[in-house]
């Protein structure tokens, strides 16, 4: 990760690459669980732009052991404890004296850290001459841009996903301030696009739709190999529904059916899950997998035969709004039977590339993963028409094409 002494040649390089520097803050880069803002990284350089990037918390990078050494080793994590209180005090008193005066009040209040975060940071993109900042998610990475808009005046773009918009947390920075103050504001799909257009009407003309991206071509088709195998992915929340996928399966065991599931991902209802694949008597047909790397994510989806997704809102209103692994999926040609949240229906279209019910429907999510794994050509042809959906509207480098010219 970056130290303060290279900051002198890496703005050099910066400059010499970027004469308009962009940067990234992240609440933590990369993350294991957050493979979609590290792509769009990874095509930005590849695209030839290098932006500089903060993390305001040490990287996650569990089981994955792909992440480009080019990308990690320009990655500059904010210190903790006493190193940052010291770096922190060290600046504040070249600030003007408005700044000073806001840091004053602030202190001791809740997320005031946030403030703090900005000032390193902001001082550094003086440094490097940074004129503007994405972030990700409405949260502690957005509202830390906030900040360095207010201190430093260097402007920032968000991308949007799913509960940072439709449950967010009681802040005093909170979305109205982070959309008023934002130059753009990316949202993932159609729907939560709308979504804020609605809610937040002043901010409306500066919503943009970009979907994420992925590179088809680092999957392959599946070959549908026997027995068929039902693949899930996500994490072990509620949001995702696997009690329901796990119910689903119990249905298709009664109804006779050879098959296998595999749900890969970790989260707190593991234990709560594995207790009900137990009652239900699957353990020789569902298995709970654990994390895999990306590599063998893509291993897994060429092996399956469907990707069943039931995914709820759960009664806080949280849910899903682009499933990454749905995207996945279909560059590697599986069908996926999902439920109808978010901006999912902007993925599959029922009765094309997959069916979509309503969700908590335990039968017709046993229902329609039954007629994938019954029809072979069935399913090859599904699957089809989802790859090349995914080519049209999933491609990494158009995607990160347009987010270019929203954020430049």
């Amino acid at each position: 990760m970056k130290k303060r002494a290279d900051f002198v040649r890496w703005q050099r390089e910066l400059n010499a690459l970027n004469p308009r520097v962009l940067a990234y803050v992240f609440e933590r880069f990369p993350k294991f669980s957050q493979t979609f803002c590290y792509r769009e990284v990874f095509e930005l350089f590849r695209q030839g732009e290098k932006p500089a990037i903060f993390s305001l918390r040490s990287p996650d990078l569990g089981p994955e052991a792909s992440w480009d050494n080019e990308i990690l080793k320009v990655v500059h994590v904010l210190p903790e404890g006493d190193e940052f209180a010291k770096a922190v005090d060290a600046e504040s008193h070249k600030l003007p004296k408005p700044v000073r005066k806001i840091l004053r009040q602030w202190r001791g209040k809740r997320d005031s850290l946030r403030l703090y975060q900005a000032v390193y940071i902001g001082v550094r993109f003086r440094e490097l001459g940074v004129t503007h900042v994405h972030t990700h998610f409405a949260g502690m990475a957005a509202r830390t841009a906030f900040w360095i808009r207010e201190f430093f005046g260097i402007t920032y773009s968000v991308t949007v996903h799913a509960n940072d918009i439709f449950t967010p947390n009681d802040f005093e920075v909170g979305l109205d301030k982070i959309f008023s103050s934002a130059s753009a504001i990316v949202a993932v799909s159609n729907f939560g696009a709308d979504y804020i257009r609605e809610k937040f009407s002043r901010a409306a003309k500066r919503v943009y739709r970009v979907y994420n991206g992925i590179d088809v071509e680092q999957f392959q088709p599946a070959k549908f190999d026997q027995p068929p195998l039902v693949l899930s992915i996500g994490r072990l929340i509620s949001k995702k529904g696997f009690d329901i996928l796990i119910d689903a399966c119990a249905i298709l065991r009664e109804s006779g059916l050879d098959f296998q599931c595999e749900v890969i991902g970790e989260g707190p209802l593991q234990r709560e899950l594995q207790e009900r694949i137990d009652q239900h008597h699957l353990a020789d047909c569902v298995t709970l997998a654990g994390p895999k790397p990306q590599r063998a994510i893509a291993g897994r989806l060429a092996e399956a035969t469907v990707l069943t997704l039931p995914c709820r809102i759960d009664p806080d209103g949280a849910m899903d709004n682009l499933p990454t692994v749905i995207m996945e999926a279909m560059a590697a040609a599986l069908p996926v039977v999902t439920t109808d949240v978010g901006g999912v229906h902007e993925m599959v279209t029922d009765g094309e590339n997959g069916f979509v019910v309503e969700p908590e429907d335990t039968s017709a999510i046993a229902e329609a993963t039954k007629r994938l794994l019954t029809d072979r050509t069935f399913a090859q042809r599904f699957g089809q028409r989802g790859r090349q959906r995914a080519i049209d509207l999933f491609s990494i480098s158009r995607n990160v094409r347009e987010l270019r010219e929203i954020i430049s």
